[in-house]
């Protein structure tokens, strides 16, 4: 699987990150040069969003050094891009990338003011910031003039998984597992309660809320 879109040819509604461009996460997504039919190599990157937390939508190739990236919309806020999480394996030891994330919704970031994103891999599992040398949050003329966050990688490590985000993740489950905490202190102000069920999944995925009650 893979996408040939090239910069020139890029539709005016999926660069913006409409909701009928991005339907779901890709899904080990191998990227490879367009009108590439040989077997796959190291080097050419598989792009996974199915994780929990992940928002990466689509994938363009424009070099084998560069890829642009796009993020899905939150959950019922079609207009608001402002984070991404994902993941990458398949890489070639010391493959140098350039990877912009290019349907930002801001104009204004703290990447414009020395902020950089975070990587783990399954070798090094706590998360480190990007050298700030490396992230830039600039306007682009390829992209309409859009504001555009790019960052260069290199990779070290053939057998890891890499994994991206915007900032430290703070996942739907890591919020149960806190909630969970709190409950079995047994507090006499906190009480926690089902307020309603998703509708997303199925109606085991309860919404679930921390009521803070002082007396």
């Amino acid at each position: 699987m893979m996408e040939e879109n090239s910069r020139e040819h890029l539709d005016t509604d999926n660069e913006m990150g409409g909701e009928d461009a991005l339907v779901g996460n890709v899904n080990k997504l191998m990227v490879t040069p367009p009108g590439y039919t040989g077997p796959p190599k190291k080097g050419h990157i598989v792009f996974d969003a199915c994780i929990e937390s992940g928002n990466l939508g689509r994938v363009d190739y424009i070099s084998e050094f560069e890829f642009d990236l796009f993020i899905r919309p939150d959950t019922c806020n079609p207009r608001f891009r402002v984070w991404f999480n994902f993941t990458v394996e398949n890489v070639r030891e010391t493959q140098r990338v350039i990877f912009n994330i290019v349907n930002f919704s801001k104009t204004k970031s703290l990447y414009r003011d020395g902020m950089s994103p975070v990587v783990k891999s399954t070798s090094r599992p706590k998360w480190q910031r990007l050298p700030a040398k490396n992230v830039y949050y600039y306007r682009c003329p390829d992209h309409r003039r859009n504001y555009v966050m790019s960052f260069a990688f290199c990779f070290d490590r053939e057998d890891d998984v890499y994994q991206f985000s915007y900032c430290y993740p703070y996942t739907y489950s890591r919020l149960q597992h806190y909630l969970a905490s709190l409950e079995r202190r047994n507090l006499d102000y906190l009480q926690r309660e089902q307020l309603g069920l998703s509708v997303v999944l199925d109606h085991s995925q309860c919404i679930q809320s921390c009521l803070a009650l002082i007396k």
